[in-house]
């Protein structure tokens, strides 16, 4: 194939958009939509290599992986140990733990599914996470694996006519799956191949279906179609707009019209700035990011910024110079003697150096004995997992604790499952168990219909489960309040809220009191918390931060308490001016959690959270304490 200095110029179109994006998001809202354009161009030329190859009679899909791996982890297992380096004389022991994790899954392509597991993209903690990014390439990898095998199977059952079709049809229900997906399970679209696939797979029909045109003035008008598609993306969509949902079609189908476009001498995508962004993208790509998160790490000033911008070209130049341009040769006359093949010596080195790590707990034990205690001690639930849902379950099969006299139930989100855990051991004490409901991320859903959210279902169905059993005399309610009515994590901008009360928020807070009145007109009593205070970083960052800094580790700051009674001005000022019955009890969480001025996320040595939202359970013990 002739080089295509378009494709060369939209790989740094798409790096661009990546970079400003990750370094700001206010320069380039849509900037994540980059690496869309980068899966087209990628389906583009693995359809390409792989037609021609099974065309002519000489495709290889051992020495196509080869290829690709030549291509892609030469570099990435030098970031890779670079992180690795630096991380054990700059992280603190769970840090590197949590980048020996993340070292072993990126360099063999499995971290799209780590990261879904863990967190959101777009969430607070995804700066936490030195590797991040390389979720793209591990769906990539993935694609390359499948693809190359489906192709040379239809090759042999059908022909050439009947194959295009096939993918073309593929592309489209890839597509659509990909529409329902992303309004059903949000983050498993971001991370994963089967939302992905129709994107590059769209590349792989900018060379089955070319467009045939000879006139250079309409070339141009297709090229600038491309790109005004893929520039609104850029500029109009953000982290808020579900991706990739149906408007994952924009920069897709921009990409596809430059590529049918073929001006190789367009002024856009063929100058020399991008010609050579395009060919440093993917080590600028590679580089970029951990700058990003030691900004972030090491509390920098912004405007690191504008050092960490020109260090990622930099850098991605040397690495492009110097690593990719390692061409590995090697005599693979038979199957074993691809086990020779340096890149696949890279990945197990690596791999073995990051699951080293991970096993050994970041060589947490090397650690000063202080610290050691104080980072097992932040720990949640045992019961977690068995005990907090995610789908609807029906109330009478949640769990109990610890005997069979349940007089009390606890009752709400995720922010339940320590407190219901370390009541249930304080009421154990005095031969009395628990029933535990909490579902995760539920707003409070009294009286709202069965499609008002996920867990509104199951929400009214516990409550007539609670009225309806005589044995249960007192009821713990606990919500993330703020959060479910008015949305946004800790790192939102609390002030904004009172422009936020809509007619649905009254309505919300009007049917909690409603529930309120309810649950204490037939139990004993009904304990409500006020919100729980948030941190603004994860507890293991400031844990990390006064570690490193040889600041102590007894007394640790989460927040201000003026910010947390400005971020949950409306739920707190509600409660105050609440007119209750007796038996009803609100417990100040900030009582427990701050002094006069400061929340803490660690007081007295004791962790009082084991995220940057969720109490401890040690944190939780104090907060049961407000229950007499």
């Amino acid at each position: 194939m002739q080089f295509r200095k378009d494709i060369n110029g939209l790989r740094a179109i798409a790096v661009i958009a990546v970079v400003l994006f990750h370094f700001d998001p206010a320069w380039m809202p849509g900037g994540f939509a980059g690496v869309d354009v980068f899966f087209v161009i990628s389906g583009f030329l693995m359809t390409g290599i792989i037609f021609r190859g099974v065309e002519h009679g000489n495709f290889s899909i051992f020495k196509f992986y080869l290829a690709r791996a030549n291509r892609i982890v030469p570099a990435l297992a030098v970031l890779c140990m670079v992180l690795i380096v630096l991380g054990w004389f700059f992280l603190t022991p769970i840090d590197f733990k949590a980048l020996g994790k993340h070292v072993a899954s990126s360099i063999g392509f499995l971290s799209n599914v780590i990261y879904l597991r863990e967190s959101g993209y777009f969430d607070a903690a995804s700066h936490e996470k030195w590797l991040l990014h390389t979720w793209s390439l591990s769906v990539e990898w993935q694609f390359y694996i499948l693809y190359p095998i489906a192709i040379v199977a239809m090759r042999k059952l059908v022909s050439f006519k009947t194959t295009k079709t096939i993918l073309l049809v593929g592309t489209i229900l890839g597509f659509i799956f990909c529409v329902v997906a992303t309004y059903n399970w949000a983050d498993f679209s971001y991370y994963m191949l089967p939302t992905r696939a129709w994107e590059m797979m769209t590349g792989g029909l900018a060379y089955l279906y070319p467009i045939t045109i000879k006139v250079d003035r309409k070339k141009r008008i297709l090229e600038w179609v491309g790109l005004a598609l893929i520039i609104l993306t850029y500029l109009f969509i953000s982290q808020d707009t579900p991706w990739p949902g149906y408007l994952a079609i924009t920069p897709v189908l921009g990409t596809f019209l430059i590529l049918q476009a073929q001006r190789n001498n367009s002024l856009i995508t063929s100058n020399l700035l991008f010609q050579k962004l395009g060919d440093w993208s993917y080590s600028i790509y590679l580089w970029h990011w951990p700058l990003v998160v030691a900004i972030y790490y090491f509390s920098l000033s912004k405007n690191f910024v504008y050092l960490a911008l020109p260090l990622s070209i930099a850098l991605g130049f040397i690495s492009k110079k110097y690593i990719e341009e390692i061409r590995f040769k090697g005599n693979y006359g038979s199957l074993f003697s691809y086990s020779k093949c340096k890149p696949l010596h890279m990945i197990l080195a690596v791999g073995l150096c990051g699951s080293v790590i991970f096993i050994n707990d970041g060589f947490l034990k090397s650690s000063p004995l202080e610290y050691q205690s104080l980072v097992r001690n932040v720990a949640s639930s045992p019961y977690r997992e068995a005990c907090h849902i995610g789908k609807y379950q029906n109330p009478a099969v949640s769990c109990e604790y610890f005997v069979d006299d349940v007089s009390w139930a606890i009752f709400g989100d995720s922010h339940t499952v320590e407190i219901a855990y370390a009541l249930a051991e304080k009421l154990k004490i005095e031969g009395k168990g628990l029933k535990h409901f909490s579902f995760s991320d539920c707003t409070p859903s009294y009286r709202e219909t069965a499609d008002f959210n996920k867990c509104s279902k199951w929400y009214n169905e516990v409550l007539t489960y609670l009225l309806a059993n005589e044995e249960i005399k007192n009821v713990v309610l606990n919500h993330r309040f703020t959060a479910g009515l008015f949305g946004g994590d800790a790192l939102g901008y609390p002030q904004l809220y009172p422009s936020k009360i809509t007619p649905e928020v009254n309505r919300l807070i009007k049917h909690i009191d409603e529930l309120i009145y309810l649950l204490a007109s037939s139990k004993d009593n009904v304990y409500v918390f006020y919100p729980i205070p948030e941190l603004q970083r994860h507890i293991h960052q400031l844990i990390g931060v006064a570690y490193t800094s040889k600041r102590s580790i007894d007394n640790i700051l989460g927040t201000d308490r003026a910010w947390y009674r400005e971020r949950n001005q409306y739920v707190i000022a509600h409660f105050n001016n609440s007119n209750y019955p007796e038996n009803v009890h609100l417990l100040k969480t900030e009582d427990v959690f701050c002094d006069q001025e400061t929340c803490y996320a660690v007081r007295d040595g004791v962790p009082l959270y084991f995220d940057d939202d969720h109490p401890s359970i040690l944190g939780a013990a104090k907060l049961v304490e407000l229950i007499k």
